[in-house]
């Protein structure tokens, strides 16, 4: 039996503020097998995000333990994290996130070059990455030059620059219209298809139904359950 990817045990993260410590999760377990697609759906505030972050090693749960391929994350120094982030996980956010004065192209370089690649290998794989992606076209374009839609797509191809194990993608489609949104879940479905384990926090209910798994986020207890189930 193949080991998880992600594996969370009893995560709780715990936010002080000025009119008391709020609990953003409690307790949250959570598997993701290799290849897997997972969708997380729960209102506005529950915690999606805040997990994303979690797992993805962007913040640190006041309890509890990530996982990322058996290795619990805690035990690694910054360089260790900061290494794994690059490597092992892709990102996609609801508004991109980026670099203005780069172009598409240069967007998707730049984790590569980041992680030590050939800047020709580099080359090579962006161009396949953004022709993967339906923006082969798009390579030379800045952000402000770009589409809602098309933006997203090179944020997907960032995400994967690198071959990483998951994509976390917190609502990659919040910003964008209806048709918009079911081509980027379109997408992001192609990507779990060819062999990316893909964990989607969203409000979208068509982006949700695409996974092969959905939880929902919230209720009472700030947990992870199966849908219609509030404990």
């Amino acid at each position: 039996m193949s080991r998880p990817v992600v594996e969370a045990r009893g995560l709780t993260k715990i936010f002080p503020m000025p009119s008391g410590a709020v609990t953003a999760l409690q307790e949250v377990d959570l598997l993701l097998d290799p290849g897997e697609s997972v969708a997380i759906t729960g209102p506005s505030g529950c915690g999606k995000s805040t997990l994303l972050h979690l797992l993805g090693c962007v913040d640190t749960p006041t309890s509890g333990q990530v996982l990322i391929d058996g290795v619990d994350v805690a035990g690694l120094n910054d360089a260790a994290r900061s290494r794994l982030r690059l490597t092992t996980i892709g990102f996609v956010f609801q508004r991109f996130f980026l670099l203005p004065m780069l172009t598409a192209g240069e967007n998707v370089d730049l984790p590569q070059l980041e992680a030590g690649a050939i800047r020709r290998d580099c080359r090579r794989r962006t161009l396949e990455l953004l022709d993967y992606v339906g923006l082969a076209d798009r390579v030379g374009h800045r952000p402000s030059q770009l589409s809602g839609g098309e933006m997203q797509r090179v944020a997907i191809a960032r995400a994967l620059a690198n071959r990483p194990r998951i994509v976390l993608a917190d609502e990659p489609t919040g910003e964008l219209d209806e048709v918009t949104g079911e081509q980027i879940a379109a997408l992001l479905h192609r990507v779990h298809l060819d062999g990316t384990t893909v964990l989607i926090a969203t409000h979208d209910r068509n982006l949700a139904s695409s996974a092969h798994r959905r939880l929902v986020l919230g209720g009472r207890d700030h947990r992870l359950h199966e849908p219609g189930v509030d404990r």
